[in-house]
């Protein structure tokens, strides 16, 4: 154990150095970690008492911890630091103190019997710890032992407190075995061991539940216990007694929240399906909570209602397959799916008066699949009973999607009405999926229903129960081809019938056109019918989302049937675009959809509207340029060139065979200056014109380069990577691209020289375009104007920097160069003479330096050197390695010579060399066996 020379907390007045592990010590820093109002203090505090329970001492200061006289803070951390020990040092332990030990722990939680529950507690999981480290060769009998030895009547502590202790010792031992580290082998020994022993465990738990005069403090404890064993999978017949007594035990309110987990992870358990008698005992005890569920629902009891739900659930959900396939039982399991179609139904809004009905919606997805898994002939029975329930299904759940009214909504939190939006999303993916089962005749279905409502004379209908109608549809339209549907025309003529007098109503009407777009570049006649609704909704900022979404949506599918309508499209976006009434990201939406719509025209058409679009922003441009610059005319700028930006993105004008469309669009201005969103304009339209963009590579070329030597910018290095990918491999525009490269990779050295610290998003960009040259071209590194050993060395130091995205980059391009080593002879060259470095910058990333989050891009550089130079990494590892003290103070010379020979012998498999990482880099940060290792 390497002992710091720190204190336990640098504030704490006369505090110990931190190699002196003593009981004052811990005592003082635990002071310090519950009541000291600074939080660097109890920062290191915690960290100065993490080392102390790891520490050889703390066998010796954990029981005087657990002395009577200490306070129940004090004595946790000594039985916590036992646990520790146990768990984790096993090994450390002798064979011949194990019963010394076993003997200890057993005092120990005689004494807290009586005492602290959280102390009790974490004693029970370091006696379990021991236990299944013992079982089965040391400790053969060990649950059968625990049992006894607590039954003993000569114990100085009462029969209930006895009790409650052995039920807490058998509950935490199955729940240790499930999150502890024991090795694949002996978890398999251990399971088996238990498995035998829960016979030792449950004839108590039946006597303790049934027996009258069990308090209630134990019959909860007992079903707890129970609860936990039954996750290590024992068999559901063996579980029947108890589970009936767990389902008496649900009319005890006390009782009732450990009666439904015990049950549920009863019924759950994947083994559980094996057992269809026990499976069919438990339908009539679960139909038996039907009176005490509608109670509950009456009597606005959520907790009950949501418990009972939970169990019907999970019955249901769990084994619909064993039980749909006893057919002679078709009826009882029916009642189970009615039970369930009424929690799914459960009066109130969701989440405000209810949280039951979201739990079910995943068994309808399970009862569905189960159906048409079938073979035909038991399919075509079953879909017969079950198809007017998933009918029954659709009306719920379009009744569960309903607002509620504007006023009682206007009291909703935001939090709740999230929480409402995601329930209506997964209600929308429930039908979709239902489509399967009911088809065509859903649509019908849906259709006739919104065509009475909004047709019907007798009463008015509500909004709500309008816009539920439209949701499925849209619901359904969105993911399923509606293109065959003869209900679609009719559905198109009825919207405009709909009066829109509500934002969500509105809002539902947008997203149910937009659906629906696809249709309607089949059926170009009805775009009239629907496309005034969406530019009229353009100009109120509350339908800002839906309506420029399906705007855009209706651009790019219906392009080449909106000529006549472009001219109006055009001018209602520009008017709402300068009245700024969206924001940001809708303007850039609105700006695509432009681009959509444009590109169908003819090019004087496209040319006369970019003229009309463009040349305000032009002005503007021109006027905040002469401006002195600040933060508030920098972000217009920004805004005005993104606008551009997602105009070009989508104008896409390849299906033109004018001649002289070309050189035309080539004319129009082409905004001057570094700014990012110049670059952005152009790598959106290199991406969306791939080799249409061919003839602007040379010019392109030329102004990026005068950009970059003035202003160095990472989105210029970003467009250079695109030229670079699309581009380079083509004789003709290669001297174009290596001339800018090297440009680039120059201008950006001397950055380098100067201190690049400022400009991480330089350096990460620069690190994606070197391994882009590599990958695409690596002919990019034979020029003898590059400097490649400079660029290696920037490379080295780029690995150093804090930024992980730059440091993630810096590892791609080593990945990238690494296997150029024999094809690139100035690479080879390079790594030859600077090999070494790049090592030594990797064990240093991995001894501490850099984020544990990186390891496995460190990895990847690792495994390349293994591959691609063996010879040379086997002779620098175990020089690099060769200093003590390096890359951590806390390895031992066995552990790097482990590591490295690790490392040497594995040049297949890159996951194992990550592993391998990971685990060296815990050890050279002194985390290996800590709890931050859990979560790595």
């Amino acid at each position: 154990m390497e002992r710091r020379e720190e204190q336990p907390g640098a504030a704490g007045a006369g505090a110990a150095p931190a190699l002196d592990f003593t009981v004052e010590n811990v005592e003082k820093a635990l002071h310090q970690l519950y009541y000291d109002p600074n939080i660097e203090n109890k920062n290191l505090a915690q960290k100065w008492l993490m080392q102390a329970q790891v520490s050889p001492q703390a066998w010796h200061f954990s029981w005087q911890l657990l002395q009577p006289d200490k306070v129940p803070e004090i004595q946790y951390f000594g039985a916590s630091a036992l646990h520790i020990k146990i768990s984790r040092y096993w090994s450390d332990i002798p064979t011949d103190q194990y019963e010394s030990l076993k003997a200890q722990l057993f005092t120990q939680i005689t004494h807290f019997a009586s005492g602290s529950k959280i102390v009790l507690t974490r004693l029970c999981v370091a006696l379990a710890s021991l236990a299944l480290s013992m079982m089965p060769d040391a400790w053969p009998c060990a649950v059968a032992d625990m049992v006894r030895l607590f039954q003993a009547e000569d114990s100085p502590v009462d029969g209930q407190g006895r009790c409650l202790a052995l039920l807490e010792l058998l509950t935490v031992l199955p729940e240790e075995f499930q999150t502890s580290r024991l090795p694949q082998y002996r978890k398999g020994l251990v399971r088996a061991s238990l498995a035998v022993e829960f016979g030792a465990v449950f004839p108590l738990l039946e006597q303790l539940l049934q027996q009258p005069s069990s308090p209630s403090c134990v019959r909860q404890k007992v079903l707890k216990c129970f609860s936990s064993w039954v996750q290590l999978e024992v068999p559901l017949q063996d579980c029947e007694a108890l589970i009936q007594a767990a389902f008496a035990a649900l009319q005890d309110s006390e009782l009732f929240d450990s009666s439904v987990e015990a049950i549920v992870n009863a019924i759950s358990q994947p083994d559980a399906q094996r057992y269809v008698n026990t499976l069919l005992k438990l339908i009539p005890l679960v139909l038996g909570l039907q009176d005490q569920l509608r109670q509950a629902v009456q009597n606005g009891d959520m907790e009950t209602s949501h418990g009972i739900c939970r169990i019907a659930v999970a019955l249901g959900e769990n084994h619909s397959r064993a039980l749909l396939d006893q057919v002679e039982h078709w009826q009882s399991f029916l009642a189970l799916v009615n039970m369930i179609m009424f929690c799914t139904g459960i009066p109130g809004h969701y989440p405000v008066n209810e949280t039951t009905s979201s739990l079910t919606l995943t068994f309808w997805y399970t009862l569905q699949d189960d159906i048409l898994s079938f073979e035909a002939e038991k399919q075509a029975v079953y879909q017969q009973v079950y198809r007017p329930v998933y009918f029954q299904l659709v009306d719920v759940l379009l009744h569960k999607a309903q607002f509620p009214s504007d006023e009682e909504y206007g009291f909703w939190s935001s939090d709740e009405k999230e929480q409402f939006r995601i329930y209506r999303v997964d209600i929308s993916d429930t039908l979709m999926y239902v489509y399967e089962m009911l088809g065509a005749e859903l649509l019908s279905n849906l259709y006739d229903k919104l065509g009475r409502l909004l047709t019907s004379s007798e009463e008015p209908y509500s909004w709500q129960h309008t816009e539920a109608l439209l949701y499925g549809f849209q619901s359904i339209a969105e993911t399923i081809d509606v293109n065959y549907s003869d209900v679609v025309p009719g559905l198109i003529g009825l919207i405009p019938r709909i009066s829109i007098s509500n934002v969500q109503l509105a809002d539902t009407v947008m997203f149910t056109i937009g659906a629906l777009s696809e249709w309607l570049a089949d059926h170009p006649v009805m775009i009239n019918s629907v496309l005034p609704l969406v530019l009229h909704a353009l100009g109120n900022p509350e339908l800002s989302v839906s309506s420029v979404s399906t705007l855009k949506k209706i651009c790019r599918e219906c392009k080449y049937d909106l000529p006549p309508y472009a001219a109006n499209i055009v001018a209602v976006s520009q008017d709402v675009l300068m009245k700024q009434i969206h924001k940001t990201s809708q303007c850039m939406w609105l700006m695509q959809a432009l681009g959509f719509l444009l590109s169908a025209l003819q090019v004087e058409e496209i040319l006369k509207n970019l003229h009309s679009l463009i040349s305000p922003y032009i002005q503007q441009l021109e006027k905040l340029a002469e401006e002195i610059p600040n933060p508030s005319n920098k972000l217009a700028i920004v805004h005005i060139l993104g606008l551009l930006s997602n105009l070009f993105t989508t104008l896409d004008v390849s299906h033109h065979e004018d001649d002289h469309e070309g050189s035309e669009l080539r004319k129009l201005p082409v905004p001057q200056g570094p700014n990012p969103a110049v670059c952005a304009i152009f790598e959106k339209s290199v991406k969306t014109l791939l080799d249409d963009f061919a003839p602007m590579v040379p010019q392109l070329c030329e102004m990026l380069g005068r950009m970059y030597s003035t202003i160095p910018q990472a989105s210029a290095l970003d467009l250079t990577r695109q030229l670079v990918h699309i581009f380079a491999h083509e004789p003709a525009h290669f001297p174009p691209i290596e001339a800018l490269f090297l440009l680039v990779t120059s201008v950006t050295l001397t950055l380098f020289q100067q201190g690049p610290r400022d400009h991480p998003d330089i350096v990460d960009s620069f690190m994606q375009l070197l391994a882009q040259a590599l990958k695409r071209k690596p002919d990019l590194f034979l020029c003898e104007r590059l400097d490649v050993k400079a660029v290696f060395q920037c490379a080295v130091l780029a690995l150093k920097f804090p930024e992980a995205p730059t440091v993630k980059a810096s590892c791609g391009f080593f990945t990238e160069l690494l296997p150029r080593c024999g094809e690139v002879e100035p690479v080879g060259k390079v790594v030859q003479e600077d090999g070494r470095m790049l090592l030594i910058a990797v064990l240093e990333a991995i001894g501490g330096q850099a984020s544990r989050s990186l390891m496995d891009c460190f990895a990847d550089i690792l495994f390349a050197l293994n591959k691609h130079c063996f010879s040379l990494l086997s002779m620098w590892i175990k020089e690099a390695l060769q200093p003590p003290g390096f890359p951590s103070a806390r390895l031992s010379p066995e552990q790097k010579d482990t590591f490295s020979q690790q490392i040497l012998r594995e040049r297949v498999n890159k996951r194992r060399v990550k592993e391998m990482v990971k685990e060296f880099t815990l050890l050279c940060r002194g985390l290996h066996g800590t709890d931050y290792t859990a979560d790595y």
